[in-house]
């Protein structure tokens, strides 16, 4: 599996993406093959998500207490 970041482009009335040369020679993708895209977004979805929670700590003081839980005393 390989990632590649590329640009959405128009095709007459579909839209593409290419792949990069060099990512398909190192996938092995030939003309005709059929593949699977995963479709990420720059703008995260999880974020809008995770944005939604609010805890009582600050995410400094949780990662603080999970550090002194983490030593061995």
């Amino acid at each position: 599996m390989k990632e590649v970041q590329t640009q959405v482009r128009e095709w007459g009335r579909s839209l593409g993406v290419v792949i990069p040369k060099d990512a398909a020679i190192e996938e092995h993708i030939k003309p005709g093959d059929t593949i699977k895209l995963l479709i990420l977004k720059k703008s995260n979805p999880l974020k809008r998500t995770f944005n939604s929670f609010k805890f009582k700590k600050s995410t400094k003081e949780m990662l603080e207490e999970a550090d002194m839980e983490s030593w061995d005393e």
